[in-house]
């Protein structure tokens, strides 16, 4: 494909419309400045894992990132939108540790099962697209995935301060490759938003919030939870290491992917570079973030288990809710993209 010249970068993205009277009480207290009118009745009637609840916690979080255009920038600590966004993170969690009761407790639990390709790759998205999958498709996911990936390393950064000695050194190790290595052509950020010129998408961030479904939305709002709360920083570690020890065998076959429908150099470049940079930071998560950490703080082990059980659990869902909408030949988009220009 032929990229479009690159659009001017905003440095806030615009605010979208709620989608239920929760996440529309705060985009009408974001836009106005006034404290936001919902209260613990309006958050325990919102379904946990439906689009308003998701929502009115992504916006909450967005404003430690980017914020949104027009919205002041001091009311990323107002203490009214601070005890909103604390009543949804509690059966935002509460619910994850519910639904993962059962769950692994030991990194070996955990992480195991990760370690080793699954020979039946029936139910795999990376797979599907590699094999059958449509340009369209290819646009969508990466539309999809823009909320995370424009933001790829950037809550992890925040447990740096919280880890010492040997796993802080391995960590900001690899956080430096995923910011570019002091290049800023080669930060995986600016790559995607490559990849996504490649393929006639927007590259400005959040430009697709609008299109994302509720369960895109607690994929990022994960990562968010995890990386704002100290209490939470064996968890970050244990999103971050599933990440990476995942991320290797995706991105080969997303690259592949990619070849495949001729998206364009730098569509296959992101996944590329992703296959040995993740190979490599795979094996350093594991032996020195991870290890590291337990050695300083080895009753974090539980919490290092349930991030990545969390992760998997939420990216299942994610997966199971995109191949059901592509089965039916239709957009996993609340809003279709428009056709390639």
């Amino acid at each position: 494909m032929n990229a479009p010249a690159a659009p001017t970068v905003r440095s806030s993205p615009a605010l979208v419309e709620g989608r239920g009277s929760l996440s529309q009480a705060l985009v009408t207290s974001l836009r106005t400045g006034i404290p936001p009118t919902c209260d613990t009745a309006d958050i325990d009637a919102a379904e946990v894992w439906g689009e308003d609840l998701q929502l009115a916690l992504y916006l909450l979080y967005e404003l430690h990132y980017k914020g949104f255009e027009g919205v002041d920038e001091r009311r990323e600590w107002d203490p009214d939108l601070l005890r909103v966004r604390r009543l949804i993170e509690d059966r935002f969690l509460h619910n994850l540790r519910s639904d993962l009761a059962d769950g692994p407790s030991t990194v070996h639990d955990a992480f195991g099962p990760l370690l080793v390709e699954p020979i039946d790759l029936s139910g795999s998205l990376s797979h599907q697209l590699a094999t059958e999958g449509e340009l369209w498709q290819l646009r969508e996911y990466a539309a999809l995935r823009s909320l995370y990936h424009l933001k790829e390393a950037d809550p992890h950064v925040w447990v740096i301060p919280r880890l010492t000695g040997r796993s802080k050194a391995a960590m900001v190790a690899i956080e430096y490759d995923e910011f570019g290595a002091g290049r800023a052509e080669r930060i995986h950020a600016q790559l995607f938003a490559d990849l996504m010129n490649d393929l006639n998408l927007d590259p400005n961030y959040g430009r697709y919030l609008e299109n994302a479904p509720a369960a895109l939305l607690a994929t990022v709002n994960l990562m968010s939870l995890f990386g704002l709360h100290r209490s939470l920083r064996g968890a970050l570690v244990g999103h971050f290491a599933c990440v990476e020890v995942t991320s290797s065998p995706g991105s080969r076959r997303l690259a592949k992917a990619m070849e495949r429908c001729q998206a364009g150099p730098a569509a296959v470049l992101f996944y590329a570079e992703h296959v040995e940079a993740d190979a490599v930071h795979e094996q350093v998560v594991r032996h020195d973030v991870i290890g590291g950490l337990l050695e300083d703080e080895p009753d974090l082990e539980a919490d290092v288990a349930f991030g990545c059980a969390a992760t998997m659990l939420l990216e299942d869902r994610l997966t199971a809710s995109i191949k059901a909408a592509w089965d039916r030949q239709e957009s996993a988009l609340r809003a279709p993209l428009g056709p390639v220009g």
